[in-house]
């Protein structure tokens, strides 16, 4: 649920909750894997027997070696307890992935466990890391690999995903010859940032999970989805996508059925309204503008609404999926503001522009080095730490194309030099947003979008640049 997280020592799962989560889960699967024990968790066995589940039981693994002692004395002891439940004990989970252990470390605990229980017993990685340490398939009963379509270094798409999927699961059993080889993780987020091929998106998640049930049913592949519900918690790890993998939502209702169409946003109707709504609120507030001849004045600020209405409401959507606590919310919201603010200054300008005022109010340039500044901010955030941050199209696609237009507007000989701040910041911004597209391989289209908009407020600063410069050099040619 909203705000739960296994990283607070103090969590607990009261057994009804548990008993509500299997019992939704016992419609549609037989077994169900944990990942650690405590916290509540030692319930698992006993509820998910009542449902005829069996259970892949977790024991998490990570430096700190008396928390490592705790979770093998209550993993030993839940397997002992039910040996008709417990189908298999996965002894840590991508903690090689994470270097928090060493692979001989890691073979000791898999050696206690083994030598204490009768079920089989495993360790879970992502699919390179077991090719990474072959030496480790001596410490188990069978091996249990991740493969991630969407998280792969090099994404793929969810068209090609399931054949990926089958490509890899070959790839490990031809490494591993003779060895059983079970799939721990495989699924696709339904929200969350476009990894080059690969879109996070609810038609895509149910697409893959539809086409890789089919498969995995042809081939008796032995697999465990992942995830049974959303987890919001794990958004400060991986980002958006890391809340959003789950079959159920944080809720636990189903995000789609397993046939049929899918629809992506039921509420798609909500984003005209705005726009709507906006557009009204546009011409109201330009109204005081009685000078204005003809209807291109308030067509402009009607038209100018309509964007930002639209853009917000796709910024909000995102803002849902994203937002995870009250800072976060406070602070995007108050971005949301001050771009719904500069771009009813901007429109308002337009406006007067297109009405034929002959000096409308100057814009002030104070505003727009802050739009440039936080743009400037966020892609070098997006180019030095852009794995898990989504692209906030809908917030600076506003001042973005405001400036653009104004510029385009602007007569020469009105345009004031840019401060060197400005330039300097214009200059840039094109570099770092055509650095992100090159990371995503030129093929995500979000990231070409976020290019564009880098582009249309950096040209009228160094346009702008231009044309003074042409006109502090005039007058000593004339002389």
């Amino acid at each position: 649920m909203q705000g739960e997280t296994p990283l607070d020592p103090h969590a607990f799962i009261a057994p009804t909750r548990i008993d509500a989560d299997l019992r939704a889960l016992s419609q549609r699967f037989d077994c169900v894997r944990t990942y650690s024990q405590g916290q509540g968790l030692g319930a698992v066995p006993a509820i998910a027997s009542r449902y005829g589940m069996k259970v892949l039981l977790g024991i998490w693994l990570d430096r700190d070696k008396t928390a490592n002692a705790q979770q093998i004395r209550l993993g030993i002891a839940a397997a002992r307890k039910y040996p008709q439940t417990v189908r298999g004990v996965i002894v840590g989970n991508e903690v090689l992935l994470r270097g928090e252990l060493s692979s001989a470390a890691l073979a000791g605990y898999l050696r206690q466990v083994r030598s204490a229980i009768s079920e089989p017993v495993s360790y879970a990685d992502v699919w390179e890391f077991w090719l990474r340490h072959p030496e480790l398939s001596g410490s188990v009963d069978y091996l249990t690999i991740h493969i991630l379509p969407y998280w792969e270094d090099h994404p793929v798409s969810p068209e090609r995903a399931v054949q990926h999927v089958a490509a890899v699961y070959a790839r490990v059993q031809r490494a591993f010859p003779g060895r059983r080889v079970m799939i721990g993780e495989t699924g696709w987020p339904s929200a969350g940032r476009p990894r080059q091929v690969a879109s996070a998106s609810v038609v895509n998640e149910a697409r893959y999970l539809r086409e890789f049930l089919r498969y995995a049913a042809t081939v008796h592949m032995p697999y465990n989805v992942i995830e049974a519900f959303d987890q919001p918690w794990k958004r400060a790890q991986e980002g958006t996508a890391g809340g959003y993998w789950g079959i159920f939502d944080a809720q636990a209702r189903p995000k789609f059925a397993m046939q049929g169409p899918v629809v992506e946003e039921p509420h798609w109707w909500a984003g005209w309204l705005a726009g709507a709504a906006a557009a009204g609120g546009f011409a109201l507030a330009g109204s005081r503008r009685r000078r204005w001849r003809g209807g291109r004045g308030w067509v402009a600020l009607s038209l100018s609404g309509f964007a930002a209405g639209c853009a917000l409401a796709w910024q909000w959507r995102q803002m849902l999926f994203a937002c995870s606590d009250a800072w976060e919310w406070t602070v995007s919201a108050g971005a949301c503001v001050m771009a719904l603010a500069t771009v009813l200054l901007l429109a308002r300008w337009i406006a007067a522009r297109l009405a034929g005022v002959a000096r409308p109010s100057v814009l002030p340039g104070w505003l727009r080095l802050g739009w440039l500044f936080a743009l400037a901010y966020y892609g070098l955030l997006l180019v030095f730490d852009g794995r898990y941050r989504d692209f906030p199209l809908g917030l600076f696609e506003l001042p973005c194309a405001g400036y653009a237009l104004a510029g385009w507007l602007s007569e020469g000989r009105e345009t004031a030099m840019p401060m060197p701040e400005e330039r300097f910041l214009a200059a840039g911004l094109p570099m770092l947003a055509a650095i992100v597209v090159i990371q995503e391989a030129g093929l995500t289209p979000v990231a070409w979008l976020w290019l564009g908009l880098n582009v249309l407020i950096a040209l009228p600063v160094l346009s702008g640049w231009w044309q003074a410069r042409q006109r502090l050099r005039l007058p000593s040619q004339q002389a």
